[in-house]
Order: structure tokens, then C-alpha cells, then sequence
């Protein structure tokens, strides 16, 4: 392995010392003996004389990067402030979509002609005040004679088709109980013309009127 120039040279510096020493030493000691001063002042030149440095060893050159190129300086240019002019998009006016046409509605088809309906036919109603019949006046209550008691009693009569009563009930009072009774039980008796429609008797309603008069009795 070579040794560095700065190892040589460091080790040449010590051994120079280490000779100049030995030879004070024996300066010193050839002073004490003057037959071999003279052999050591010889020997004192020769190792006084400096040693050769030893021939440096050339290293290959080292490939050098080649040198940056340094940018030119270029001045920074001002800055420039540039305004667009924007202009607005014009409104476009788009016309309202057409309305859809309404669908056309669905004709429904014509039922047939109903059939005439046959002309109704006109119910007569019942009577009570045919002369044939014959019908009796009710009794005067004689309590109601001595105490004066007079008035009209209105009767609801169902009769049946066979023209006698089914039921009798009192519409309307006179205002006298026992007057009000006699009239009922009276109408229970009675004969009536019942109601027709066309031929045919039918059950119907009739108001019966009945008057008591102190007068007329």
C-alpha cells in the first residue's frame, strides 16, 4: 500500500531529530574523548545532510465535470395587466311550448230507447158520503148535551178494498173525549166506496169529518 507524501515527510522529520540527537549525544561524548572526535564530526556531516524526498507518485488527473453554464440574467419585464371586455349573452326568448290539444273525449254510445212507459193510472179514493150507503149518525152523548159540548172531530179511516174499516183513528180532536169517542165508535160501523185504480179496488186512507151541533141534533 504507498504511503502518503505528508506520512513520508512526518517520518523523515523524526528520524533528522532522532540523528541530530544521537549526534549531540556524542558531541558530548567525543568532547570527553578527542581521539574519536574526529571520526565523529565525519559522521555528524553525513547525517546532518538532509535526506532526498522520495520521488512523489503523479496520480491520474481527475475527469473534471464540465463547468455549468450560468443562465444569462434576464431582467424580469413588468407585469402587464390585460382587461376582457365580457360581454353579456343576449336573452334568448324561447316561446312557451304549444298547450297539448285535449284528447277527444269518448263518446259514450247512446243506450237504446227506454220502452214507453205505460200513462199512469188515476186512483180514486175511497167515500163515505154515498146516499146508498146508508151510513148512521153517531149518538149525541147526553152529558155532552147538558153541559153544552159541541165541536167536529176529524177522523184517519183505512179502509180495505171491500170497502169496510180497518182501522180509525182520531186526526184531530174537538176538545171533548166523549165527543171524540162517539164519533170513532160511529165510523167503525160504516160502509165505505173504496178506491179504485182503474178496475181494480185498492186499500187506501180517507179523513172523515164529524160535526156535533146542539142545533142541527
Amino acid at each position: 500500500m504507498p504511503t502518503s507524501p505528508p506520512l513520508r515527510r512526518a517520518t523523515c522529520f523524526a528520524l533528522v531529530v532522532a540523528a541530530h540527537a544521537g549526534l549531540a549525544w556524542a558531541a558530548v561524548e567525543l568532547a570527553r574523548q578527542p581521539a574519536v572526535r574526529q571520526v565523529a564530526e565525519a559522521l555528524m556531516v553525513r547525517l546532518i545532510e538532509p535526506a532526498r524526498p522520495a520521488p512523489e507518485v503523479q496520480l491520474p488527473p481527475r475527469r473534471q465535470s464540465p463547468p455549468k453554464l450560468r443562465e444569462p440574467d434576464i431582467a424580469p419585464l413588468p407585469p402587464v395587466t390585460i382587461a376582457l371586455a365580457v360581454e353579456a349573452p343576449a336573452a334568448i326568448h324561447v316561446p312557451p311550448a304549444p298547450a297539448p290539444a285535449p284528447a277527444p273525449a269518448a263518446v259514450a254510445p247512446s243506450p237504446p230507447p227506454a220502452p214507453p212507459l205505460p200513462a199512469p193510472v188515476a186512483v180514486i179514493a175511497a167515500r163515505f158520503d154515498a146516499d146508498y150507503l146508508s151510513n148512521p149518525k153517531p149518538v149525541y152523548p147526553v152529558g155532552s148535551r147538558r153541559l153544552g159540548e159541541e165541536g167536529t172531530v176529524l177522523l184517519r179511516v183505512k179502509v180495505s178494498p171491500g170497502g169496510t174499516p180497518i182501522n180509525v183513528e182520531i186526526k184531530r180532536s174537538c176538545g171533548f173525549p166523549r165527543l171524540d169517542e162517539a164519533a170513532r165508535l160511529a165510523v167503525e160501523q160504516w160502509r165505505f166506496v173504496p178506491a179504485r185504480r182503474g178496475d181494480e179496488a185498492v186499500e187506501s186512507w180517507v179523513s172523515v169529518p164529524i160535526v156535533f151541533s146542539l142545533q142541527t141534533s
